[in-house]
């Protein structure tokens, strides 16, 4: 390896599906000379897609790396899906980037993805661009799209080139602005644009510009270009075709020149500890420091073994170290370095800060884990990315009883693999439920678990995961009181309980004074009343948002025992919630549909009857309507098959988990009856 940190760029490329991220990264790769020649997405042999089902459906399901060494650079890509049901993998990636590059469509134009991962980007304190592909499409009008873009995103997004008239290729309007005939716009006009954003966050240097009359250089402008960035002052617009490689070469130059190395990006923002006591820890790019790295990817081959993809953000792994995964205390030894092209890799001796490694076979990685070679840094965490809570669910069954372990184990590996993936088992109800972003993503997990594990599992629709809670103050008392011959047991509680804010949870009080109960047997008491809140007082279903209160009872020197004060507080908590007038909640999801503007109509009906509830409608490119609102998650389960119905199979939709709402006494009715 012959860089060094200042010399790497770590660009994610993201955006919704069909903008052409795939063919895009390709297109670098090769204009690189990383790959020998340049694939294509309609044949399936791209370095991004490299899973059969990819290359047989044409679009991506998994982020993807790969790099390239061009003009003493080194470029690391994340190519990301975008199907919204992919979502959740696209953010996931994004921590390792210093660059987030928002590829847009330009006969789509800006779309709902779009919009999402500018913002999810921005709050990342990630680095943005935008990246106009196909440009050379029929009927695309480039200088309207600009203006949208602007409209939509700010107007801080200036382009650093324009499309050529010929449309063969770009005009730069940054490193060397020529007279060269566009598309449309002004290659001086848009030079002077960047030059006054950027001079405006470097005070030094807006007064030789403005009072001196000096024209500024490149080189001058790069450090203030690099703060516009991080400060979000500046996001610069490209345009290209990757199916042509029209500007792909000042694409590549763009990034190698502009785009922020690991030492002049935002620092991620590290935490030690938990809860009340964490803290804002300094990560510094420093290649001599000790390590610290992320995990930020994990994929598991029943053949290859466990893999972890890490971006290093401090200090320097090398083959034959040591590293310690989050807290545990026994370290792991790195036999084995990768630096990764899609599924091929090369061995490396070493990696160093900025850089983006995978460590093989190494059972203990997982998703979000923080590598280091030091206990001084035990505890610590990057801020974690919000991903969406996976929402849609089905009931897993193994086809057979004796599969129950292998399935067991194959949903765990999936779930390790995908973080916007979460398997839940369901004790009361005996059933396993694999919950994800859509039927899309279900539907490829169980192809995935059906062609790697040779395995395929029976499914149905899960059920609610409701809860129960309070709506008003109550008080309870139990007098527990055993007695079998010998020592007896004895135990007496006095508690309040309250509601609390949705979403707040569960809290444990002791207002006791005077010795009434001895402090000893205060976490008996939080025991039985914990085994209610998880089992249920009413319906069977946990509780939440419920603050409970002991302030008096009783105790015997001798009959007292944890196991006494344990079903006192149990049964005085029962009691209380019984006079505590209790509700079941269900939770309640935000929906965005996307569909033709002819089924608008139709589809706000739908929602409404089904007790939700529309906020709002959009109408976006190519005659269709983005309709938002909110429904009771037991509504949206089979939602893909009435929407297929209502729009002829020409819409789709993503829900999020939003909060959890009382069911009303109809639906209690309808439930009981059902």
């Amino acid at each position: 390896m012959s860089y060094a940190s200042e010399d790497i760029r770590n660009v994610c490329l993201v955006g919704p599906s069909n903008a052409g991220k795939t063919q895009l990264a390709e297109a670098l790769l090769f204009a690189g000379g990383a790959i020998p020649k340049c694939g294509s997405v309609d044949k399936g042999d791209t370095v991004s897609d490299f899973t059969s089902r990819e290359r047989q459906l044409g679009h991506s399901q998994y982020s993807s790396i790969c790099h390239l060494d061009h003009e003493g650079i080194h470029v690391n890509l994340i190519d990301t899906p975008g199907y919204r049901d992919f979502y959740g993998r696209g953010l996931s990636v994004l921590p390792a980037a210093d660059t987030a590059a928002i590829v847009i469509n330009a006969q789509a134009g800006i779309e709902e993805v779009t919009r999402r991962m500018m913002k999810v980007a921005a709050k990342q304190r990630l680095c943005r661009m935008i990246i106009v592909n196909k440009v050379d499409a029929e009927d695309v009008n480039l200088e309207v799209l600009l203006n949208e873009i602007q409209s939509a995103f700010g107007q801080e997004c200036l382009p650093l080139n324009l499309p050529s008239a010929d449309g063969t290729g770009v005009v730069d309007c940054f490193f060397q602005p020529t007279g060269a005939d566009t598309a449309f716009g002004d290659v001086s006009s848009a030079h002077l644009q960047i030059v006054d954003q950027v001079v405006e966050v470097d005070d030094d240097l807006m007064e030789v510009y403005l009072e001196q009359g000096q024209e500024l250089k490149p080189e001058q402008l790069h450090d203030p270009f690099e703060k516009a960035l991080r400060e979000g002052h500046l996001v610069p617009v490209c345009f290209v075709s990757a199916k042509t490689a029209a500007g792909i070469v000042e694409l590549l130059e763009v990034f190698e020149r502009l785009m922020p190395s690991p030492l002049e990006g935002n620092p991620p923002l590290f935490l030690k500890g938990e809860g009340d006591d964490v803290e804002e820890v300094v990560v510094t790019p420093d290649s001599e420091a000790h390590t610290i790295a992320h995990v930020f990817k994990v994929s598991i081959d029943p053949f290859k073994g466990r893999l972890g993809v890490c971006r290093i953000h401090q200090g320097t792994i090398k083959v034959g170290g040591q590293l310690f995964v989050g807290d545990a205390r026994k370290p792991i030894k790195v036999n084995r370095l990768l630096k990764l092209n899609g599924d091929t890799f090369s061995k490396v001796d070493e990696g160093v800060t900025g850089d983006i490694c995978a460590i093989p076979r190494v059972d203990e990685m997982h998703y979000d884990a923080v590598l280091h070679d030091s206990h001084e840094e035990d505890h610590f965490h990057l801020k974690s990315i919000e991903l969406p809570r996976p929402m849609y669910g089905l009931a897993i069954r193994p086809p057979r009883e004796s599969d129950a372990q292998k399935t067991s184990d194959v949903l765990h590996t999936i779930e390790a693999e995908d973080p916007s993936v979460n398997v839940e088992h369901n004790a009361v109800l005996n059933e396993v439920v694999l919950r994800g972003l859509g039927d899309l993503h279900l539907r490829t997990l169980l192809e995935l678990i059906a062609d790697r594990y040779n395995l395929k599992v029976e499914t149905a629709l899960p059920s609610i995961g409701y809860r129960e809670t309070i709506t008003r103050p109550a008080e309870g008392h139990c007098r527990h009181k055993k007695q079998t011959g010998g020592a007896g047991q004895f135990g007496e509680v006095y508690l309040r309980i309250e509601p609390l804010p949705t979403g707040t949870g569960f809290e444990f009080v002791s207002k006791v004074v005077g010795g009434a109960i001895p402090s000893q047997y205060l976490p008996a008491i939080e025991t039985g009343v914990r085994q209610v809140m998880q089992a249920g007082a009413n319906y069977g279903y946990p509780m939440q948002d419920v603050r409970v209160q002991v302030y008096d009872g009783k105790h015997h020197p001798v009959d007292s025992k944890e196991i006494a004060f344990v079903q006192a507080g149990k049964k005085a908590f029962l009691e209380a919630v019984a006079n505590a007038a209790p509700v079941l909640m269900e939770p309640v999801v935000d929906v965005t549909v996307t569909v033709p503007n002819r089924c608008a109509g139709g589809v706000t009906g739908d929602l409404s009857s089904m007790r939700g509830m529309v906020s709002g409608t959009e109408a976006i490119a190519e005659n269709r309507i983005v309709v938002l609102g909110q429904a009771p998650l037991k509504e949206m389960q089979d939602y893909h098959s009435r929407l297929k119905s209502l729009t002829g199979g020409d819409g789709n939709f993503t829900m999020d988990f939003s909060h959890y709402a009382e069911v009303s006494a109809e639906s209690l009715d309808l439930e009981a009856s059902a």
